[in-house]
């Protein structure tokens, strides 16, 4: 595929530190979120064909290879890029939109009428999942600072929980699902929100099978996986109108730096997205 833009992740400054590698050596080419146009197929793909416009995750699963003017990528992990956006919005979401579906449908079987609290509801992921939820018929509530309150309200949030402000498991009570984005401290508080039989889904590290079981529910983490069905999925729902891609920042490749040291500040609002051709 021909590069046009890639997304920056946390995990890949996180692999670019040695934090996580995933079986990854070093040196290697970091970013997993691509969208541009097809300049070769194999000769068993028979769904693509070249100069088609697509987006999705590069061949290692997502975790390398989008930071640069060609990549690799599999049929099964990459879909037609949506009509009326670019290839910068293209770029910004299949790492962020497919955890979030995984994590609330997948994991947590999500459905219409349930209650759900998302942490992080700001972020690249967060963000992806309020509208989800939404677009699902669930009631939702988000937490983020309270500058972002009015955002997270017009992503579709029905109720909105400043964290600088108020300890959010005070304010929330009995919710079916609780998606977690943020880990730590904050994951752990959150177990407090769900009712008997819920489910914490996180993409923040490993959820406590203990304190789950304490509480009386489930808990996973989501390690998100390529999934092309899903991206056909996602298409439809932003031809419908029922999501919205935001981005943070749009910068050259040759400014990755700068764009690595805005995502660690981890309060960016949607994503931060790289333009290569």
């Amino acid at each position: 595929m021909k590069v046009h833009a890639v997304a920056v992740n946390p995990v890949d400054w996180k692999i670019r530190d040695g934090g996580e590698r995933f079986g990854l050596e070093l040196p290697l080419i970091l970013g997993g979120d691509i969208a541009g146009t097809i300049e070769e197929v194999g000769v068993e793909v028979k769904n693509f064909k070249q100069g088609e416009a697509v987006y999705g995750m590069t061949v290692s699963g997502g975790f390398s290879g989008g930071y640069a003017e060609y990549a690799l990528a599999k049929a099964d992990a990459i879909a037609p890029k949506p009509n009326g956006i670019g290839f910068e919005e293209a770029a910004a979401i299949p790492i962020a939109a497919l955890t979030a579906w995984q994590s609330i449908f997948d994991l947590a079987n999500l459905s219409g009428g349930q209650r759900i609290l998302i942490t992080g509801a700001s972020g690249g992921v967060g963000s992806m999942a309020v509208q989800f939820a939404k677009a699902k018929g669930a009631f939702v509530i988000g937490t983020a600072s309270g500058r972002n309150e009015q955002f997270v309200r017009d992503l579709g949030a029905d109720e909105f929980v400043d964290y600088t402000t108020q300890n959010f498991e005070e304010a929330v009570k009995d919710v079916d699902v609780v998606f977690d984005t943020v880990g730590g401290d904050t994951q752990e508080r959150a177990f407090q929100t769900l009712k008997k039989g819920g489910f914490l889904a996180t993409s923040a590290g490993t959820p406590s099978a203990e304190k789950a079981r304490v509480c009386g529910v489930k808990a996973a983490f989501v390690f998100c996986k390529p999934n092309a069905d899903q991206l056909i999925e996602i298409n439809r729902l932003i031809g419908e109108g029922k999501l919205k891609i935001h981005i943070e920042t749009i910068l050259p490749l040759t400014e990755v730096k700068k764009a690595h040291e805005l995502s660690q500040t981890g309060r960016t609002r949607g994503k931060i997205v790289l333009t290569i051709n």
